[in-house]
């Protein structure tokens, strides 16, 4: 089937590999996200770091076989289906509005796909890594913020507005009025995240210099009352979203990525007992399961976008005009939001 571009764009890094079939990645360039300069400059280094993986590709391996495009998952709200940015935060200016697919598209001289970059994470993990075999599969991040993305056939879903995956604005008694910043209170996120995990162990009386979450983390290891209470509850709270997701959706299994998804047992205990508070019988014994990939799982997923997108091109009525490819108007995919499973 060839090989693929899969490009990771985040707020502060963006990453590009050469993704083989099986979803590993043979090759990775990065460099930081310059989110202050502006959207032109974003995509840029977008554009840039695609053109070096696929400068450097025919050294990466061995076969004759074809690059077959560019799978982009970017920060902020994506709808796959125009390749365009349509909502995003202040972490990167002026990001809303971009027309990503066309203008990468331009530049490269391939097809390229596009969709959020936390369902790229979710279509690695489910078709590669941890949920690889399941027909059903929900990631939930955790990290800087809460989110994740239902996967269902291979497909992520993407939701009416292109905003399925928000589950860190879900509400839970933890957080009952933490401000949000989406402008409401009470959401998960507020409460279960890194950056609130470090605010409530400073609200809560802890004292400077506990820089971060990890330090939270560190100090509860080392038995803190105060930092194993914070850490204790958070885990807890996103446990609580993770049984109501389950009650919800149903899925086969439950991925739970992010930086806090690599720490100890002291934040796994009590999400096991959250999702275990809150999950009906039904699906309380449902697998929750630490992600396998890293970071190797938003590449992966990317290059995936780029698989699916050649597959339904090649088998597409349409695929036979020219025009249609490559026009910046049309859409890359039928109305399933990537196509279909490869």
């Amino acid at each position: 089937m060839g090989y693929a571009v899969g490009v990771d764009l985040g707020g502060t890094k963006t990453a590009a590999g050469l993704v083989a079939a099986d979803g590993s990645v043979l090759l990775r360039r990065e460099a930081p996200t310059p989110a202050a300069e502006g959207p032109e400059a974003v995509l840029a280094t977008v554009i840039g770091l695609a053109a070096e993986v696929i400068a450097a590709a025919p050294s990466a391996h061995a076969s004759d076989a074809p690059l077959i495009g560019v799978g982009i998952g970017a920060a902020g709200v994506v709808d796959p289906r125009t390749r365009t940015v349509l909502s995003a935060t202040d972490t990167l200016p002026g990001w809303a509005g971009t027309r990503i697919g066309a203008e990468a598209e331009s530049a490269l001289g391939l097809p390229v796909a596009v969709d959020n970059d936390v369902r790229a994470h979710a279509l690695g993990e489910a078709r590669y890594g941890a949920g690889r075999g399941r027909s059903t599969v929900l990631l939930v991040a955790a990290g800087t913020g809460v989110g994740g993305a239902l996967i269902v056939g291979g497909v992520p879903l993407v939701g009416a507005s292109s905003a399925a995956g928000h589950f860190g604005h879900m509400p839970v008694v933890e957080a009952q009025g933490l401000p949000c910043t989406c402008g409401r209170q009470g959401h998960v996120e507020t409460i279960a995240a890194g950056p609130a995990i470090h605010a409530a162990y400073l609200r809560r009386g802890g004292q400077e210099p506990v820089a971060d979450a990890r330090a939270v983390f560190a100090l509860a290891e080392t038995g803190d009352p105060l930092a194993l209470s914070v850490v204790e509850i958070a885990g807890r709270a996103l446990g609580r979203a993770i049984g109501g997701l389950l009650n919800a959706l149903d899925p086969d299994v439950v991925v739970v990525g992010g930086g806090l998804s690599q720490t100890s047992e002291l934040w796994w205990g009590p999400l096991r007992d959250g999702v275990a508070a809150e999950a009906i019988d039904l699906v309380r014994d449902r697998a929750v399961v630490p992600a396998a990939l890293g970071t190797a799982a938003a590449l992966a997923g990317a290059g995936a976008l780029a698989f699916d997108a050649a597959l339904v091109s090649s088998t597409s009525p349409s695929s036979s005009s020219p025009s249609s490819a490559s026009s910046p108007d049309s859409d890359p995919v039928p109305s399933s939001p990537i196509g279909a499973r490869a």
